[in-house]
């Protein structure tokens, strides 16, 4: 990971802060090892507690409200979802001068997946689709909006603004008349006019978790909560190569118009994630990249 922060109001964390947060509410398990977890995430640091278990903690106030939305759901979600999730094992509270809650879960083995490089694709994306399926089956009432789960239109002032900063970066490549072209003219097609359903909201490949080219893991909920189906349709892009898509697409029943919504938002958030990480989160960066010419190639 960069040296340099990826946020400007980024809080400070290391070993030892960590060591005294769980040592102060957690004596029980004061004695475990602590170290930093090499993650490609953006909102929250890792950090591996002994060998079973492992800290969650913000880095800037935006990430609190997560904490709080995984402690509450979890727990309820993940007796009815076909693959593991994280399983809250201790509250953490702000302390030592560190200002937000926290979390500790058990640790859930497997490796981070590589866009493009997926060993079992149709494998893959068949349990893909079986997560994302499930999640969409759940009546738990009381969640909020997921992260960008309301209408696309919601994006179009960020995602064009963007793509304004994009066009002064000619270095990175990116055919900005072509990204601008396919987002407006998804804007224009038809929203969503369903129900509500229940999306994880942030299938990013960071945030899976695989064996032997399968799933084995779904981590970091701070995004889930209601809203638009296609907004699950991430990995199609994201993640999963041509042959891997169209099985994505299929196990789920995609229709034209949610296939449409999917495809720009992950354009929406690639967009929107390179120029403010291309210099602190290369594993970030190189998503968007890849994503972007995911889409562009896809039409």
């Amino acid at each position: 990971m960069s040296a340099a922060p990826m946020h400007p109001d980024q809080h400070p964390l290391d070993d030892d802060l960590v060591r005294r947060l769980v040592a102060g509410q957690f004596p029980g398990w004061a004695g475990l090892g602590v170290r930093r977890v090499a993650f490609g995430g953006t909102v929250n640091a890792m950090y591996r507690l002994g060998e079973d278990m492992v800290v969650r903690l913000p880095l800037v106030a935006g990430g609190a409200g997560d904490v709080l939305l995984e402690q509450r759901w979890l727990p309820l979600l993940a007796p009815l979802l076909p693959t593991p999730v994280p399983e809250v094992l201790g509250h953490g509270k702000p302390a030592e001068g560190y200002p937000w809650p926290w979390s500790v879960y058990r640790w859930l083995g497997g490796e981070q997946p590589r866009a493009g490089a997926c060993d079992h694709p149709v494998g893959l994306a068949e349990d893909l689709a079986a997560f994302v399926s499930a999640m969409r089956s759940i009546t738990l009432r009381g969640a909020g909006t997921a992260h960008r789960g309301g209408p696309l239109v919601s994006q179009h002032d960020e995602t064009l603004k963007a793509i304004g900063q994009l066009r002064r970066l000619p270095a990175e490549g990116v055919d900005c008349d072509a990204v601008e072209a396919l987002w407006r003219e998804a804007v224009r097609a038809p929203a969503w006019d369903g129900p509500p359903v229940w999306l994880h909201a942030d299938l990013m490949p960071g945030n899976l978790l695989v064996a032997g080219g399968r799933l084995t893991a779904v981590i970091d909920f701070g995004c889930a909560g209601t809203g638009d189906p296609a907004c699950d349709l991430f990995p199609a892009w994201n993640l999963l190569p041509a042959e891997g898509r169209k099985a994505f697409r299929d196990a789920l029943a995609v229709d034209d118009d949610q296939w449409i919504r999917g495809r720009a938002r992950t354009l929406s958030q690639a967009v929107i994630a390179l120029p403010y990480y291309r210099t602190t989160n290369p594993a970030m960066a190189e998503n968007a990249r890849h994503v972007i010419r995911e889409v562009l190639g896809d039409r």
